[in-house]
């Protein structure tokens, strides 16, 4: 049915551009005076692109008494036809279904991407039958698969590795890695055990456990983040068309001027010809037009505008709001740092041990671990004698005969390691950097530790000096704990940071922001982002590595990733409000020359038409600058 509607509408759109080109034929025809019909070619006009004006100024005063710019237009065409002016009449339907055309052209209609958010919710869970619910035992315990929506609260579940956990609750046994970032965003996966919560939605990554539940249903963690997906789409006001806002201004100061005017000198031709200069023609181009040629620039640059008022929004931002992992950093964990503690043993070495420990792990910091050193050595670490992973721990491995374990201290402590202050204190310093810290041993003694980090994008820092030099405030709101954020924002220069913020908090601080008339941009990757980037002015999502959902519930994306292009886009759309405003002032100032020669008898409707279609023009060349427009070099 949706493709249906699809198709539907783009033939629509096809058979609109069809109507203009045979108008614009049929106007040229009678120009020239050629028809080889027995009526003015300009009817080919009136008939196409004029009914459809005349029924839609009908119904809308009808149905709702709604004055837009197609009531004066639908006056000016019927009073010209009445007195024979059949070319004025078919060029004003003509420029007017030109100015709507593009209209409907720059403005796309969101996807949807709250049907992808319905996906990721699980549709089946794994209770457990046959057991104590107080019991912490049962391994052996018999379960059965049942639709996830059919889970009730205190309901013992089991979840394997790589399943998406059903509902929110607590675990009961087992320890696991929980990939968390549908609703944190945070880059790195978080170790659970008994007593941790977990939310649906997120991903179990390995090791099974069993947890009880405790919210279901529409009460789940990605219940609610449908919801306000759902909620912040509906709130969202679009722009009204600024020819459609003084419409009713228009309509009336039109109709006085030509009715005084046929009162006064007593003749309908002039009357006829006010009613003409002054519809709104190029009033009605002065906006799309110069949409248009900014999404064009906006496309060279990098950037999918999906949303057609989106550009007209950003304009008016006070606040970027930037995400942090995959938005500000490249969104994967890298080795920053190998320290040992010991004589005989090296960094390089200690590195190439951690390497070979891990490379049989699932866990995705022993993945990092490998992926760094082959990048970092340009060779392969050696495959371990023994590999054993300790879930929720670490990994124990035999590596040339050494027995390595490479974990948290816990997984030390477990084996009667001490690990000593100095090795504490290094660690330290690293995790108030918003590093996540390995901490190592060879043959029962404490090595040394590996720290990770998702590192800065390469344009981070200078992209967020040209943001403030453009007049917009930079913000963090991210997921991430609060050393990972402070971190990024001591080493970016920004101010205002909110740390641990789950989509509901996100939503939060956009919401005072705008309440405060502060409009924010917001920009995102993931799935934890979409209710945001619905939510505030304008949102931006990272359109190479950022997850469909974000990218739907965005209204502009960057497809390339580059946010070194951003600046560009801030100060392009304060460019193309200018150029609007020199629209609207032109076309006004055009519109009152005209209606005062119309007043004096000098202009006939014919030639007001005329006059109009030069206004008309010299709006779009004018919009045209856009799309070749620059930032100017600091």
């Amino acid at each position: 049915m949706k493709k249906l509607e699809q198709l539907l509408e783009w033939g629509g759109t096809k058979c609109d551009i069809a109507f203009l080109i045979i108008s614009a034929l049929a106007l040229l025809m009678s120009i020239f005076g050629i028809s080889p019909f027995p009526f003015d070619m300009a009817w080919v006009s009136i008939i196409l692109c004029g009914i459809p004006i005349l029924l839609e100024a009908f119904i809308g005063l009808v149905t709702a008494f709604d004055i837009k710019a197609d009531v004066l237009v639908s006056i000016a065409l019927i009073a010209s036809v009445v007195i024979r002016e059949d070319f004025a009449a078919g060029e004003v339907a003509f420029i007017m279904q030109l100015g709507a055309l593009l209209e409907d052209l720059t403005v796309a209609k969101a996807r949807a991407g709250i049907e992808k958010l319905v996906h990721l919710t699980p549709r089946t869970a794994r209770r457990i039958i046959e057991k104590n619910l107080a019991s912490s035992e049962g391994s052996g315990s018999a379960e059965e698969i049942i639709p996830a929506e059919d889970v009730q609260v205190g309901d013992l579940l089991r979840v394997l590795p790589g399943e998406a956990i059903p509902v929110d609750g607590v675990i009961t046994s087992g320890e696991t890695s929980v990939n968390q970032a549908v609703m944190t965003g945070e880059s790195l996966p978080v170790d659970k055990g008994p007593g941790d919560r977990v939310s649906s939605g997120t991903v179990n990554q390995f090791g099974a456990f069993e947890m009880k539940a405790e919210k279901v249903g529409e009460d789940s963690s990605i219940q609610r983040m449908i919801r306000l997906v759902q909620s912040a789409d509906a709130g969202k006001a679009k722009i009204v068309s600024l020819a459609d806002r003084w419409a009713t201004w228009i309509v009336v100061t039109a109709l006085t001027a030509a009715v005084l005017t046929w009162l006064i000198t007593g003749e309908i031709i002039r009357a006829v010809t006010i009613l003409v200069v002054f519809c709104p023609c190029a009033l009605v181009l002065a906006t799309p037009t110069a949409i248009m040629a900014a999404i064009g620039n906006a496309t060279k640059h990098g950037f999918l505008v999906r949303e057609g008022d989106a550009l007209e929004r950003l304009a008016t931002v006070k606040y970027t709001a930037f995400d942090k992992t995959g938005t500000l950093t490249c969104g994967t964990p890298k080795v920053v740092a190998v320290k040992s503690i010991l004589n005989e043993i090296s960094d390089r070495q200690l590195y190439q041990m951690a390497a070979c420990s891990e490379y049989n792990s699932e866990h995705p910091l022993g993945r990092a671990i490998v992926q760094s050193y082959r990048a970092e050595t340009g060779s392969v670490p050696d495959a371990p004698d023994d590999f054993k992973m300790v879930p929720g721990r670490g990994v124990q491995a035999v590596c040339q005969g050494r027995t390595i374990l490479a974990g948290n201290p816990e997984l030390l402590a477990e084996r009667q390691i001490a690990i000593p202050d100095t090795v504490l204190h290094e660690a330290g310093s690293y995790l108030n950097e918003g590093c996540t810290v390995i901490y190592l041993a060879v043959n029962s003694s404490c090595a040394g530790i590996i720290a990770l980090s998702d590192t800065l994008r390469k344009d981070a820092a200078s992209t967020i000096d040209e943001v403030k030099a453009s007049g917009v405030t930079p913000m963090l709101l991210t997921g991430d704990n609060e050393n990972a954020a402070m971190h990024i924002s001591r080493l970016l220069h920004i101010d205002k940071v909110h740390a641990g913020c789950l989509p509901e908090d996100k939503i939060r601080w956009i919401k005072e922001c705008e309440e405060a008339s502060q409009p924010v941009c917001m920009i995102g990757d993931g799935i934890n982002d979409a209710p945001a980037l619905k939510t505030a002015c304008v949102g931006i999502a990272m359109g190479k590595d950022g997850s469909d959902i974000a990218v739907d519930a965005a209204d502009i994306a960057l497809v390339d990733d580059n946010i070194r292009e951003l600046p560009h886009l801030l100060r392009l759309a304060r460019r193309m409000m200018l150029t609007i405003r020199l629209n609207l002032t032109f076309s006004m100032a055009l519109n009152f020359i005209a209606i005062v020669l119309a007043i004096t008898g000098i202009l006939n409707p014919v030639v007001g038409a005329l006059v109009h279609n030069a206004g008309s023009v010299l709006v779009i060349i004018n919009s045209a600058f856009l799309l070749r427009w620059k930032t100017k070099s600091p």
